[in-house]
This record gives structure tokens, C-alpha cells and sequence, in this order.
């Protein structure tokens, strides 16, 4: 078993604090910057946008995860204390309100350049797992959404949080929605699938949400909002609507593609 001690400040310079959630959206967003130069952009017209759409993704990220938190996690807290909502430094973000914030983003963008919004959508998936990778590993150096208590051998004592070993639930989202959510869409990337537009991000929704909605049995809820229904919580039951957006969106894909 293992004890989390980890300091949540990666720098310090005199007052100036920079902290490793910080570093892991900058090294995600890089490294999925480079990659999709590199290796995912196919068409010439999407390579001179991309730089400029990767700016508004940005803004997407940052106000979609933070208003997805507001709504759907602490809606209460914040009707009453409106200004906090621009505290972001004080935490609190959504991965599908993030992900909301970058399909409306991409929509708006994509109109505004006569391109497939798909074309986009679909880069932009396949490198999201390396910054969910990040994300969760910078999760666990916070010792935040940890998971509930077990006794199974790698369990993790959180000593900011109590004594108890814990599953490192974050670990487990590192592992199954970086990792191997990366590898799954890397798969249907060297099929093919990159040149019919809408197919990877489809894949992307279910796998994600699959994950995620398993994981979550061994995360613990959040504190104020408990389970909501069904024993499930609010992880669960956004995961599960994009799952079902998902796999919508592969069977009205696939037999667009089958019947061209």
C-alpha cells in the first residue's frame, strides 16, 4: 500500500505559486497540439485553421468545465455566492461541461469556416486522452475525487483527506480513459475510420463514458450532492447520456457511410 503525501504546488517562486493541475492542462494541450500537427491533420484547409481553433478550444475548456461545475455539481453554492463563480483558482471544473464547452466551440468555429465541425471534433478526440492522462494523474497528486475505502493491495492513504487506504480511483481514470481510451481510438485511426467524419468522436463519447461510469463505483461521490439516483451519481448519469449520444451518433454515421 501506499501513502499520498505530494504537495499540490509543483514551482514556487516567491508568492507565485504554479501548481501541478496547471501543468497538466499545459502539457496535455501541447503535446495534443503536436500530435495533431504531426500525425492526425490530414486535410490542408483544417492545418491552417488549426492553430486559431485550438485558441477557442481553449476558451471552450476552461468556461464549459467551469460552468459544467457550477450547474451540475454545486448549483446551490453558487446562486447564492454568484461571484465565486470567477474564482477559478479556487477549483472546481467539469470534464463534460469542458467537453460541452468544445462541441459548441467547434460547431460555432467550423460554421464560421465552412468546414465539417466533424473534421474537427474528430483530431480532437484522439488526442483528449493525453490530457486526461495528465488531468487525473494531477488529481491524484491533489488527492482529490478519491476513491472509497478497500483494503485491496494497492490501496493509497490520502493524509490530507484521513487515514483510511483508499482505491486510487484517479489512477484507474489515468489508466482506462487516458491510456487505453488512446490506444482504442489510435486503432480505429489506423483503420480508417479518421476519413469518415463523426465515426471517432463517436467512439470516443462511448468508450469514455463506459469507462468513467464503471470507475465511478470505486470514486467517491461528491460530497454535496451524495448519490442522486438509483445509487448512481452525477458522473454516472451525465456519462451515461453521452454514452447514448454516442452511440447514436455512430448508427446514423455508419449508415450515412453504408449507404454512400
Amino acid at each position: 500500500m501506499f501513502t499520498n503525501n505530494f504537495d499540490p504546488v509543483a514551482i514556487q517562486i516567491f508568492s507565485l505559486e504554479i501548481r501541478w493541475y496547471s501543468l497538466a492542462y499545459i502539457i496535455g494541450i501541447l503535446i495534443g497540439w503536436y500530435l495533431s500537427k504531426k500525425y492526425f491533420i490530414t486535410k490542408h484547409e483544417i492545418r491552417e485553421k488549426f492553430d486559431d481553433y485550438l485558441t477557442y478550444v481553449i476558451l471552450g475548456i476552461i468556461i464549459g468545465g467551469r460552468l459544467g461545475y457550477v450547474i451540475f455539481y454545486n448549483f446551490n453554492y453558487y446562486y447564492n455566492h454568484p461571484i465565486d463563480i470567477f474564482k477559478i483558482w479556487q477549483g472546481g471544473m467539469s470534464f463534460h461541461g469542458g467537453l460541452l464547452g468544445i462541441i459548441f466551440i467547434t460547431i460555432w468555429f467550423a460554421k464560421k469556416n465552412f468546414h465539417n465541425p466533424f473534421f474537427y471534433l474528430d483530431i480532437i478526440s484522439i488526442v483528449a486522452p493525453i490530457g486526461i492522462f495528465f488531468g487525473r494523474l494531477s488529481n491524484f497528486i491533489n488527492s482529490e475525487l478519491y476513491g472509497t475505502a478497500t483494503s485491496v493491495p494497492w490501496g493509497v492513504k490520502f493524509i490530507q483527506i484521513d487515514n483510511l487506504y483508499r482505491h486510487p480511483s484517479q489512477l484507474y481514470e489515468a489508466l482506462f480513459e487516458g491510456i487505453i481510451l488512446f490506444i482504442i481510438l489510435l486503432i480505429f485511426r489506423n483503420k480508417g475510420f479518421l476519413n469518415l467524419p463523426g465515426i471517432i468522436s463517436s467512439i470516443f463519447l462511448i468508450f469514455y463514458s463506459l469507462f468513467r461510469f464503471i470507475i465511478e463505483f470505486f470514486r467517491v461521490p461528491d460530497e454535496q450532492l451524495g448519490y442522486i439516483i438509483f445509487n448512481l451519481t452525477m458522473g454516472q448519469i451525465i456519462s451515461f447520456i453521452f454514452f447514448i449520444v454516442g452511440i447514436y451518433l455512430i448508427t446514423t454515421k455508419y449508415e450515412i457511410k453504408t449507404e454512400n
